[in-house]
């Protein structure tokens, strides 16, 4: 995939984790993205987590991650249902050309009303980054994260996993490697498919030529450090970076060696990168 001379991606990608494949590439926003979807390797039962990349007219795209919640009923349900509402509630707000932050917080709060709809006390966590000419965002909701990445492994951008170990960590409480080990780390605060959901928007980052995004369950987070996502997804190909990050989270996951996580879960990310040819322009 050649990022210079890429094809814009035109329709809606979603991977649900049911169905092969469980990863694809496409050219989007001025851009590339990786995303793929993987079921827990000990699990029976199926991928709770859903994916999607979904255009917003030229120039833009939102990335979206979702993980059904672990001990609520059908949670891969509760993930599906919020990234496909949210997708048609986008598609409804482009061709009525409305603000991509409008369309947003719209799609989300029906996303909410979706999950809830089901009625069947499921929830998932819900984050979306948006990418608007050079503009990246962030929409959290739960415990799936986002990250921009500069070349040099500058974190330019980093949500809050709206868990204790999250917020403890953003008020320097709890350092990073001892929340991945902390008995509290599975706790999450704030789901789709609840009365008092809460959006917590970021504030808008500017993206570089090569700067990267990702967007992942906590398949990646519980299972590798934030120093290590850094390392892996801050050079090198979109492909060769997701493919070495899920190797090691998948290897954390089946391993027990004492001092690194170790958490097994279904495992879901996108990397995105602006692309090289893309230039900046100061006023």
């Amino acid at each position: 995939m050649n990022e210079a001379d890429s094809t814009e991606q035109t329709d809606v990608v979603v991977l649900d984790g049911a169905f092969e494949p469980d990863q694809v590439a496409v050219d989007v926003a001025g851009g590339s993205a990786i995303a793929l979807s993987r079921k827990d390797p000990g699990k029976q039962g199926e991928n709770e987590d859903t994916v999607a990349v979904i255009p917003y007219g030229p120039g833009a795209a939102v990335l979206v991650v979702a993980d059904g919640a672990g001990g609520l009923p059908a949670g891969k349900r509760a993930s599906l249902t919020a990234v496909t509402t949210l997708a048609a509630a986008l598609q409804t707000a482009m061709d009525k050309t409305m603000l991509l932050r409008t369309a947003i917080l719209n799609g989300i709060e029906a996303a909410n009303d979706a999950v809830l709809a089901l009625a069947n006390g499921s929830g998932t966590t819900l984050t979306v980054v948006t990418i608007e000419g050079l503009v990246a965002r962030s929409y959290q909701i739960g415990d799936s994260e986002a990250l921009v990445v500069g070349q040099r492994g500058l974190i330019k951008l980093q949500t809050t996993a709206h868990s204790p170990t999250g917020f403890a960590v953003e008020a320097g409480f709890l350092d990073e490697r001892e929340a991945l080990h902390h008995e509290d780390r599975h706790l999450v605060s704030n789901f789709l498919g609840t009365s008092d959901m809460r959006i917590d928007v970021g504030t808008g980052v500017e993206l570089r030529p090569r700067d990267t995004v990702l967007v992942a369950s906590d398949g990646v987070t519980d299972n590798v450090h934030i120093a290590e996502i850094v390392e892996h997804v801050r050079k090198g190909a979109l492909a060769d970076s997701a493919a070495a990050l899920v190797k090691l989270a998948g290897d954390r996951m089946t391993g027990d060696i004492a001092g690194l996580p170790s958490k097994p879960d279904d495992l879901s990310l996108i990397l995105f990168r602006k692309a090289r040819s893309v230039r900046i322009i100061d006023e």
